[in-house]
């Protein structure tokens, strides 16, 4: 009984992290689907024969979304596939009350779980940077026609 409780132990802990790959699938893709409505709405603009002057920033912008796009959908991939490891590590541990099979191989499969998050938060740290291009690009344009002058950051803080 003891040695069936350990295996049970074993295969929940992937099933934990299967649940926080499906939180964070959640967030990336409704990242995902705002980028995509965000980009259908400077496309718009683009096209608006009304405003030809904005038609550099808005292709600027464009191409960062473009980008952001790209890496948050490399994200979420890199997410399912690291649930779907964590799922094989999960009936990998309980294979073991029935098949001869070495302790190495779920938690290899389980590291790489773990690797595949890892690369799904480089990319996600990525796109948040490329965020503030689009932020700079959208206030330059705002505040360099307006002839304000800049805002001071606070001393301490660091502009990027």
């Amino acid at each position: 009984m003891e040695h069936a409780l350990e295996h049970i132990a074993a295969a929940v802990t992937p099933a934990v992290m299967v649940s926080a790959c499906g939180l964070i699938a959640l967030g990336l893709d409704n990242q995902v689907a705002r980028m995509s409505g965000r980009l259908r709405d400077l496309a718009r603009e683009f096209r608006d024969e009304d405003a030809p002057s904005r038609r550099a920033v808005v292709a600027r912008q464009v191409r960062v979304m473009e980008l952001r796009h790209r890496l948050y959908s490399r994200a979420i991939l890199l997410d399912y596939a690291a649930l779907f490891a964590f799922v094989v590590t999960s009936l990998l541990w309980l294979a073991q009350a029935f098949v001869s099979l070495s302790a190495a191989v779920p938690v290899v499969t389980f590291g790489v779980g773990v690797l595949l998050l890892a690369g799904m938060a480089i990319y996600v740290m990525a796109s948040i940077t490329l965020a503030r291009r689009t932020v700079r690009a959208e206030a330059a344009d705002i505040l360099g026609r307006g002839g304000e002058a800049p805002v001071r950051e606070p001393a301490g803080v660091r502009a990027h």
